[in-house]
């Protein structure tokens, strides 16, 4: 328990020293010193700067997962439900990316690394919209012949739409409803039901 405590401090501490002073401007010691745990405590749990920078991405990809987690399981029609998985999405990506401040910089630029930790989130969100859209085929809500495929082809839809929401690129100036109800018509277009 007490391992991954310290563990998990040494994370958060590095996460806001990246997000305050960069990357590339934050040392090995800066974040034995704002953690106040030494640096052979530090050298203990990571190796190098690089895996420390790993965890932190691993840490706010998880902190993803558990939100997304609590929208996949909520009591409501698995229409409202997948409309409410992919805002949730956007927003909360969104929300990570702006608390991370100066590391955002990081996260685009270094696209690959950050892709690489990304494989398990991926994984696990074409799994939450496989479950849904099985849920909806269940109910005869949505029409659907090939879930597996529907959920890859949603899942990097909303993942290639990210950076543009993320920047304000997408439905600036448009009314909330409006930009609701043509996301319903695309989605449920997708998915064989019909938007009311």
């Amino acid at each position: 328990m007490a391992i991954s405590k310290t563990r998990n401090l040494l994370v958060d501490v590095a996460r806001q020293l990246f997000a305050r002073n960069g990357v590339d401007d934050t040392t090995m010691n800066d974040i034995a010193l704002a953690s106040k745990k030494g640096r052979r405590t530090l050298y203990t749990y990571f190796k190098s700067k690089e895996d420390i920078y790993w965890a932190v991405i691993e840490s706010e990809l998880d902190r993803l997962s558990q939100e997304m987690k609590k929208v996949a399981v909520k009591d409501i029609s698995p229409d409202e439900k997948i409309l409410e998985l992919i805002y949730a999405r956007l927003n909360i990506v969104k929300e990570v990316v702006y608390r991370n401040g100066t590391l955002r910089a990081s996260f685009f630029r270094d696209i690959w690394t950050v892709e690489a930790c990304r494989k398990n989130f991926d994984k696990h969100m074409i799994q939450l919209y496989r479950d849904v859209l099985n849920e909806g085929n269940e109910k005869g809500v949505f029409h659907i012949e090939n879930v597996d495929l529907v959920a890859d082809i949603l899942h990097y839809s909303i993942k290639g739409i990210e950076t543009p929401y993320i920047r304000g690129l997408i439905g600036t100036g448009i009314p909330e409803d409006e930009s609701r109800r043509c996301v319903m018509k695309l989605v449920f277009g997708a998915l064989g039901k019909t938007c009311q």
